[in-house]
């Protein structure tokens, strides 16, 4: 049996921002707490985790430069499975992307012969870069290894973001509906929440939490795997992971933690369960012909379909917990 969302929270209002209301959410959970007879997380006999990625004002609210179309539905149904499970959720994570102006991703990164910065969304290769036609403001070698290094990978190719969560701005936020959440969990069931920082080297990409896109350039490290966080999340019997983007920072953590357990315990796999409706892709660039290396979605459903084959499970918010 489901348990009831707290008075506060307002579905239609998810889209909105606000400041958290800390206090009002709190005198909520206090009462709630006893009234539904909710124990410490302590005492969970099955520990379940909810890993949300990524679920940013700048990627799940209307009008953030990179907003992503269907995050404000998948904040929804998350908030209802939140919220409905909270005696049996034991512990909640979440990652922050965490950006400054300048990194190899933004558009102040690079210029063309005029001086002038690619557009967002635009794609520099290794060859454009070879013939001048994008030329790094700053580490001009490492820029070049770093683009050709990205496509020997075959995952992705160098895209230019626009400007987005930005430390210190708003863009970097948790959804607010998602922080009141994250508040009325820790007090109902009085655990902390935890917040997992990535993105902040300004040479390397991380659309994964556990590991940046390319880990050492001119023969120095900018990266590595988050052992300490991986170890976290697996101590856990069950993880329920969510977030933004399906077909970029969900999927290449995802990649990264089947990487990771078929190389030391393929079984653990059968411990993360994905909730396939509450993420969703990056639409694919206006070209045309789109490359087949751009079109987001269909890859995310190409390598979700991938990781169900290796054990994985892909369920949804309304199955049973």
């Amino acid at each position: 049996m489901t348990l009831p969302t707290p008075r506060f929270y307002e579905p239609k209002k998810v889209a909105e921002l606000h400041l958290e209301r800390a206090g009002d959410v709190a005198m909520t959970a206090l009462d709630y707490r006893s009234r539904h007879r909710i124990a410490p997380a302590a005492q969970d006999q099955v520990r379940i985790a909810a890993f949300g990625i990524d679920c940013q004002v700048g990627f799940c609210t209307p009008g953030a430069s990179l907003f992503v179309p269907g995050a404000v539905e998948d904040t929804q149904r998350v908030l209802g499975w939140l919220y409905g499970n909270l005696d049996r959720i034991t512990g909640l994570h979440f990652s922050m992307d965490t950006h400054r102006v300048f990194q190899i991703f933004h558009p102040a990164w690079w210029t063309d012969l005029e001086g002038k910065h690619p557009a967002p969304f635009s794609v520099i290769r290794t060859e454009d870069v070879r013939r001048g036609l994008w030329k790094p403001v700053a580490c001009p070698r490492e820029s070049m290894e770093y683009v050709r290094r990205l496509e020997e990978t075959g995952k992705y190719v160098l895209t230019i973001w626009p400007y987005h969560t930005l430390l210190g701005g708003v863009s970097h936020a948790l959804v607010p509906a998602l922080m009141e959440a994250a508040i009325f969990h820790a007090l109902c069931r009085m655990t902390q929440t935890h917040f997992e920082t990535k993105g902040t080297h300004a040479m390397t990409e991380n659309y994964s939490v556990l590991s940046p896109e390319v880990r050492e350039l001119a023969g120095h490290v900018v990266g590595a795997f988050n052992a300490p966080f991986f170890k976290l999340l697996m101590d856990y019997d069950r993880v329920y992971v969510f977030g933004q983007a399906k077909s970029h920072c969900v999927l290449s953590t995802l990649k990264d933690i089947r990487t990771e357990l078929e190389r030391t315990d393929p079984a653990l796999l059968d411990k993360i369960y994905v909730l396939e409706d509450a993420t969703s892709p990056v639409p694919p660039p206006p070209i045309d012909p789109l490359p087949a290396d751009l079109d987001f979605p269909r890859l995310a459903d190409q390598a979700f379909d991938e990781l169900r084959k290796a054990g994985m499970h892909l369920v949804r918010t309304t199955d049973p917990l």
